[in-house]
């Protein structure tokens, strides 16, 4: 089966590879770059599948060789080890190019928008967001994304209550998209005198960044609000009305945005909000499993819900989602989440495999 795979994938490529050399399809600059963002996405199975099949081949002809016999030891080892090595690669490429040929979501490439809220724990619960959000930013930058903070609503103690931010570069949502969520800390608040240990939450979730012709905002259905920024900002604050709100009717959405210091920029971030949320809104309604995947993204917030708990006094890190535990808790929060993105990366791409049975 995975031969007859390799063969199509050459086939598919080489057919590609002629298209784009017809000069009516260079002459056609949207169908020439079309056809090369095909080309490009199957690059990689395209060298897996050549591999295969030079491997597949060296391996007949050791097979075929050891079958005719006549052979003195020294050729005889030498054509059993090729046969054997042979056949340890092809069950690591087998594996590559199941992987390599599943659908790639194509929301995987964009930029970002993080929302972080404090969930139940209050003061606690707001210091926690903060964490969360720094924890996300320094791993975002740990990939070379560019993080740009949208909108504070800022809390006592340093906290948040909602942080919402951009995060820019190529592959953005699907680096980030794995810490949407509820987050579960338990440790001893700083508000605690009597050193008990207490469980807060934050949520997060993460929604791939939309452009205007992905998604239509009709102007008539949105409420534009504008007020005095309140909190630290400079001169303006408290001045100017330059804080926007942003009421979607149709909807019921409703984004507020007071970090920028002119009214035109705070609405366009705004805009930008509104339309990621309507975006992850539309394609909830139009599939029934990505809707059940935005509730469990963000849930209520309450403290039995979650899918990553960071306990203090053991030192640990849980993801509920893959039952994996690390005790690099400092680490991770200083955003090394390599370890689980990559386990929860594998796992998704274990239930597709299952799912399509290749």
């Amino acid at each position: 089966m995975i031969e007859r795979l390799a063969k199509e994938i050459e086939e598919k490529y080489a057919t590609l590879t002629e298209q784009l050399s017809d000069p009516e399809v260079y002459n056609n600059q949207s169908r020439y770059a079309e056809i090369s963002k095909v080309r490009s996405d199957l690059e990689e199975a395209h060298l897996l599948a050549a591999d295969y099949l030079l491997t597949r081949a060296s391996l007949e002809e050791a097979e075929g060789m050891l079958s005719e016999g006549g052979l003195d030891a020294e050729m005889k080892e030498f054509l059993m080890e090729e046969k054997n090595t042979a056949r340890e690669k092809l069950d690591g490429l087998e594996h590559e190019i199941r992987f390599a040929v599943l659908e790639k979501d194509p929301r995987d490439e964009k930029n970002a928008i993080v929302e972080v809220r404090a969930g139940a724990g209050g003061d606690e619960a707001a210091l926690f967001a903060a964490e969360l959000q720094r924890m996300i930013m320094r791993y975002a930058e740990r990939q070379r994304l560019k993080t740009t903070v949208l909108s504070t609503t800022e809390a006592g103690l340093g906290g948040v209550k909602e942080v919402i931010f951009e995060v820019k570069g190529k592959g953005a949502f699907g680096a980030l998209k794995y810490e949407s969520g509820v987050h579960r800390v338990q440790r001893v608040p700083v508000t605690e005198s009597t050193g008990r240990i207490h469980t807060s939450t934050a949520t997060v979730a993460v929604l791939p960044e939309v452009a205007d012709v992905e998604i239509h905002i009709d102007p008539s259905d949105v409420r534009v609000d504008v007020y005095r920024s309140t909190g630290p900002g400079g001169q303006s604050v408290n001045t100017t009305d330059s804080a926007v709100r942003l009421t979607h009717v149709p909807s019921g959405l409703v984004v507020s945005c007071q970090d920028e210091k002119s009214q035109l920029q705070n609405k366009e971030r705004a805009f930008q909000i509104l339309r990621a949320r309507l975006y992850d809104q539309a394609q909830a309604e139009q599939n029934a499993s990505v809707a059940a995947q935005r509730r469990s993204q963000v849930g209520t917030g309450d403290r039995s819900q979650k899918v990553r708990t960071y306990n203090f006094p053991q030192g640990r890190v849980t993801d509920h989602r893959i039952g994996l535990t690390s005790h690099r808790l400092e680490a991770i929060l200083q955003g090394e989440l390599d370890e689980f993105t990559e386990a929860l990366r594998a796992q998704d791409r274990a239930e597709q495999l299952a799912a399509a049975q290749i």
